[in-house]
């Protein structure tokens, strides 16, 4: 009898073993090989040379980058300097980054940029919320943006319990926003067998001063988050499930799914074009290729457009596309008046004139 048992134990692991292996493949070593799409009109950004993970542009043209993040499991190019914001303005014809001066308030050396999020007052003025990574914790760090003087003036640190392993954030008010949680498991390498063993812990959280609780769940690795131009939408990307989920939003800032849209990428960041509504997202093509770096065989670069986003038959485009010669680790595009800034997770940022 003990050894039939131990048959059937045996029997259960090698079955387990081997769903694990089919979706360890299935999930990330198949790797997707992409057909070029290269505007002719581009060019790779000064001074972004260790990554641009997150974009988000002002409606006056003002970009801002964040540059420098450090992860478990993903390349860093410069491991001892601490993490930046970066300012372009595309107005101007050869527009450039400029590192932004962050006020000594601050600990900028603990500085662990990831995703960020712009809101502009009544007043006009301009706050940048962004997700800070000090010592693999997380944290929102609320900064003032002073435009004359090209510096972020910290204002305040937001911590909670909820706000863990914070992945991207969008503000939809004064110091109100939505977060994405993109692990459960403190451990990289337990988080990411959470993620192959498609595990749906992660979730969404809202964020005010009165009331922070969870809104969303079910995501196997909620990363990229932002809104509809008319706020009634929240987007938000489940990378390991290559796929989106469209949210709508309630008076109660709860979120229920209306749709998931299906792709056949690692979907990133997302953005929303401010012209069309239409979604933009920073992909990974073959997402081994990131986890496991190797310069001679680099991971590949894929932007794609979302538009029609609520039809039944949303159309999905690609608007950039690169094998890893130019661009590696696509995380983000943002447009701007027919222009584009596309970033990375730890490599260079490029600029095309669509």
């Amino acid at each position: 009898m003990a050894k039939l048992g131990a048959l059937i134990l045996l029997g259960a692991s090698l079955a387990f073993l081997g769903q694990t292996f089919v979706a360890i493949r299935e999930r990330f070593i198949t790797s997707r090989e992409v057909e070029p799409v290269e505007p002719q009109n581009c060019h790779l950004i000064e001074k972004l040379e260790n990554g641009s993970e997150d974009i988000d542009i002002l409606p006056t043209g003002l970009a801002f980058i964040s540059s420098g993040l450090k992860y478990p499991g993903l390349p860093n190019f410069a491991p001892d300097e601490p993490g930046k914001i970066f300012l372009m303005n595309l107005n101007e014809q050869s527009s450039k980054a400029q590192a932004l001066k962050i006020s000594d308030r601050f600990d900028k050396e603990l500085f662990n940029p990831h995703g960020i999020s712009t809101f502009i007052d009544k007043d006009g003025t301009v706050y940048l919320y962004v997700v800070n990574h000090p010592h693999m914790e997380s944290t929102v760090e609320i900064f003032k943006f002073e435009e004359h003087q090209r510096s972020l003036i910290h204002l305040k640190t937001v911590k909670h319990e909820l706000l863990k392993s914070v992945n991207d954030i969008v503000v939809v008010g004064p110091e109100q926003f939505y977060a994405t949680r993109d692990h459960y498991l403190d451990n990289f390498f337990l988080s990411l067998l959470e993620m192959i063993l498609d595990l749906r812990w992660t979730y969404v959280v809202f964020y005010s001063p009165r009331e922070v609780k969870v809104v969303a769940k079910g995501f196997n690795s909620a990363n990229g988050i932002t809104a509809s131009l008319d706020q009634k939408y929240i987007y938000v990307a489940d990378i390991a499930a290559k796929n989106i989920h469209i949210m709508e939003k309630h008076e109660n800032w709860n979120l229920t799914q209306l749709k998931v849209i299906q792709l056949d990428t690692f979907m990133d960041n997302l953005n929303v074009d401010p012209s069309t509504g239409d979604i933009l997202g920073g992909c990974h093509p073959n997402a081994m290729k990131l986890l496991n770096y190797n310069p001679k065989d680099p991971p590949g670069s894929e932007v794609l457009r979302i538009q029609n986003v609520l039809s039944d038959k949303p159309t999905v485009s690609t608007i950039y596309a690169n094998n890893g010669s130019v661009l590696q680790g696509t995380s983000v595009a943002a447009v701007y008046h027919g222009k584009i800034l596309i970033g990375t997770v730890f490599h260079k940022a490029l600029y095309c004139v669509l």
